[in-house]
């Protein structure tokens, strides 16, 4: 498996009386490892990076650097929508030891194809570590076109995308438009088996948190180009995949790894709420089904 390929977790980060919990985290890293995850992204979105504060992102990026000990790569998340923010986080993120930064589109601003291509140039030049984009606009309210992602691979450091559009004509075009060797990453679950079989490398995956054997066996079948055995998996995860989404991410994620008792508290922080009932009733019926709790 090369580098930053296969199915890479968006890891949570667990909270115990609102503070990180470090233990449960080095757990979870665990269970992940032993799992067969391919990669770690702490301080995702699905990591709660957005109500993290600067030093909680650090301690997270280091903890996890130090837990994973070059087992797998991590891609720590640096994004930010204020550029000089995102460049200290980055430069954090090199200090901390991590093989590469995830840097997501800058959401509220708005701003235009060129301030994007301007925004992630000046990060890559500002900081010496490999970067992969991330384009989310159901998050961020922008959407970052193929044709700036083509410009931004000839950019120095800039290595790859996960590209959470949930559009395999925009993931068609951005494989198209770029070199050969740029890493495309599916950003959604759902859309993680055909954007490899049309040339992508894997999977940036929530699933995976609950479910990272399943996840890895999916993206290992699908890379082999193993179209019979990727699409018994890929249907046979789905209602999992879609119980991550049935309260906002992280949130079944979270109470999902607290059920299996990977972590002692599955709450996250506010503005999100803890998971009400009827999805609670979802996640724990599709969990039994998939075999993950008894």
């Amino acid at each position: 498996m090369k580098k930053y390929y296969g199915a890479i977790v968006a890891i949570v980060t667990p909270f115990i009386d609102g503070e990180v919990d470090e233990q449960g985290l080095v757990d979870l890293i665990e269970f992940q490892i032993a799992g067969g995850t391919h990669g770690i992204v702490p301080c995702g979105t699905t990591g709660e990076s957005a109500t993290l504060d600067f030093a909680e992102h650090k301690r997270v990026i280091e903890l996890t650097v130090k837990t994973v000990a070059g087992r797998v790569p991590v891609i720590a998340g640096t994004g930010a929508n204020n550029t000089r923010e995102a460049i200290e986080l980055t430069q954090s993120a090199k200090d901390s030891g991590a093989d590469a930064v995830l840097s997501v589109t800058p959401y509220y601003n708005k701003p235009s194809q060129e301030g994007l291509y301007l925004h992630f140039k000046a990060i890559a030049e500002a900081v010496d570590i490999p970067m992969l984009l991330y384009n989310v606009p159901g998050r961020t309210a922008i959407n970052m076109l193929p044709e700036t992602v083509a410009r931004l691979a000839g950019v120095k450091n800039i290595i790859g995308i996960k590209e959470a559009c949930g559009s395999l004509q925009q993931i068609s075009d951005v494989i198209r438009l770029c070199p050969a060797d740029f890493i495309v990453l599916s950003g959604d679950d759902f859309t993680s088996m055909p954007t490899v079989f049309i040339g992508g490398k894997g999977v940036i995956s929530v699933t995976s948190n609950v479910d990272p054997r399943g996840m890895a066996d999916l993206m290992e079948a699908s890379l082999a180009g193993d179209l019979q055995k990727a699409k018994e998996i890929h249907y046979r995860l789905f209602p999992l995949m879609n119980a991550m989404f049935c309260a906002p991410n992280p949130v079944p994620a979270k109470k999902g790894v607290e059920l299996m008792g990977k972590i002692k508290d599955g709450l996250p922080r506010l503005p999100l709420s803890a998971i009400d009932n009827a999805a609670l009733t979802t996640l724990t019926a599709t969990m039994k089904a998939a075999g993950l709790l008894s």
